[in-house]
């Protein structure tokens, strides 16, 4: 029997929202074509970006596999069962079609079973606290988050800077992180995924930089009214580059200490680069442990 209610108001949000999708899977690959080496997160060169970005498409990809057909059967199934079909009948014991059922509870799940065990996989592989295997020593940069700017503390060479930092290309770079003021969100799109900045405490973030270039650093966790301006340079140069830079950095006038720090702790907008001399190895751990009780 013919279906006596008509479908076309059905018929056309379920057009305007197909149109929608279309132009959305279509721009997509657009954007990335002509803008993609403008965007960081989707054409990185870091190790670790590129392999964050790689399971997010590779995860969209698995969506769409279940998301495509889901939209080309409900227009199938909207046109075949409506009132403007002279040849569209209802059939009650579809309900009942095993095959049917099969196929549109099986197919999510199986999609949702490959999605789970491969985000567990590379979860584990890129947990933001595993060391990265090479054959170069990791080199360890502390990294305090201020109002509204960023420090960076090279214990080993006895040297920060503010709002910039270098490191030697393909070498894995251990983060030691806090915040000297409200919650923050360390991210180089260009390195890897974001890790937050706490007082009191510290997290860690191994990156490492692939390529010679000079990556875009910010926050990524709205802090207050100098949030937008919390940029910083993160610099990946050759070996021989990097320690002309550290051999200038320790020559610098400037000589960071406990006072100099609290200076430099105050809250201030679109602070420039600074290096400096570190005079307290154990900096560091003064900035975390002031919020601890005696």
């Amino acid at each position: 029997m013919k279906m006596p209610m008509t479908r076309k108001p059905v018929l056309m949000m379920l057009l305007f929202t197909g149109i929608i999708v279309l132009i959305v899977l279509i721009l997509q690959p657009v954007t990335i074509f002509h803008f993609g080496s403008a965007i960081d997160v989707l054409f990185p060169d870091g190790k670790i970006a590129l392999e964050q970005r790689n399971l997010l498409l590779i995860i969209q990809g698995l969506m769409l596999l279940v998301i495509i057909p889901v939209y080309i059967l409900t227009f199938i199934f909207s046109w075949k069962y409506s009132a403007q079909n002279p040849k569209g009948t209802y059939d009650p014991h579809l309900v009942d079609n095993k095959l049917a059922e099969y196929i549109w509870w099986g197919f999510p799940l199986v999609m949702t079973i490959i999605v789970c065990i491969l985000t567990w996989i590379k979860t584990e592989q890129l947990d933001p606290y595993k060391p990265i295997k090479s054959d170069n020593k990791a080199l360890t940069i502390q990294v305090v988050a201020l109002q509204w700017k960023w420090l960076f503390i090279y214990p080993e060479e006895n040297i920060a800077s503010l709002n910039f930092f270098q490191i030697p290309k393909d070498t894995p770079i251990h983060f030691e992180i806090t915040s000297d003021a409200p919650m923050n969100s360390f991210w180089i799109p260009d390195l890897g995924g974001q890790i937050y900045a706490m007082p009191g405490m510290k997290t860690q973030l191994y990156l490492i930089g692939n390529v010679i270039t000079d990556a875009k650093g910010s926050s990524a966790n709205i802090s207050g009214e100098g949030f937008s301006s919390m940029h910083f340079i993160a610099r990946t140069s050759s070996e021989e580059d990097y320690h002309k830079w550290i051999a200038s950095a320790k020559d610098s006038s400037k000589t960071l200490n406990i006072q100099e720090y609290k200076k430099l702790a105050t809250p201030s907008l679109n602070q420039p680069v600074e290096i400096y001399q570190l005079a307290d190895k154990s900096l560091f751990n003064q900035i975390i442990n002031k919020y601890m009780h005696p």
